[in-house]
């Protein structure tokens, strides 16, 4: 398998922590590929139409993509405990949290992208107010979900656990933990595993 990736995404480090967790990580190669959402990477193109990372091409030559996808076959190539359950409640919880600390991301990239690509006299302070409530209220969500921050590991887990490094990676969001002690407690438990420390974003 070969993954194309960045080191500062937080997208490709669910996919990378997956793959640790699930014992495969030496079975995938990994390729650094820079994108930025204004210069379009046609040689990502050629395996990812949308030229977004991370995408995964399978040893069978199949190109997946997004993260989602790509969690849900990485988890599908080991023997182990699944880290999305296969049926029943806790399944769609997992999916839940999964889709839940995603688009904690996604408001958070969108925010970044506000300041960092869009010219200061086009940027939008309600865009920035309205994509940051969507960031405050997950986490908050987040710290009072007992049953998310407990349990064995899971995808959702993951997501949430990636989400947080990056925006702390960035500081798009300013201090996220002062009004959240369950929630940093579970994330500075979780950040010590071995498949965090060996994916912490750098760029």
């Amino acid at each position: 398998m070969k993954l194309y990736y960045s080191a500062a995404s937080p997208y490709v480090r669910k996919c990378m922590v997956v793959a640790i967790e699930a014992g495969i990580d030496g079975r995938i190669q990994h390729e650094p590929v820079a994108v930025m959402p204004t210069k379009p990477n046609t040689d990502l193109g050629k395996e990812n139409p949308l030229m977004k990372l991370p995408t995964l091409v399978t040893d069978d030559g199949m190109a997946l993509y997004d993260s989602r996808v790509i969690c849900e076959y990485l988890d599908s190539q080991h023997a182990g405990t699944p880290l999305i359950p296969k049926a029943g409640p806790d399944r769609w919880r997992v999916l839940r949290w999964q889709a839940m600390a995603d688009g904690i991301t996604d408001a958070g990239l969108l925010c970044r992208y506000e300041t960092v690509v869009r010219p200061e006299d086009k940027r939008s302070a309600e865009w920035m107010s309205g994509q940051m409530t969507k960031v405050t209220q997950g986490l908050d969500m987040a710290e009072n979900d007992s049953a998310l921050l407990s349990g064995p590991i899971n995808l959702g887990q993951i997501a949430l656990a990636c989400s947080i490094g990056w925006l702390e990676f960035r500081n798009v969001a300013g201090d996220i933990r002062k009004t959240r002690p369950k929630l940093t407690a579970w994330y500075e438990a979780f950040s010590r595993r071995p498949s965090m420390q060996a994916t912490t974003p750098k760029g």
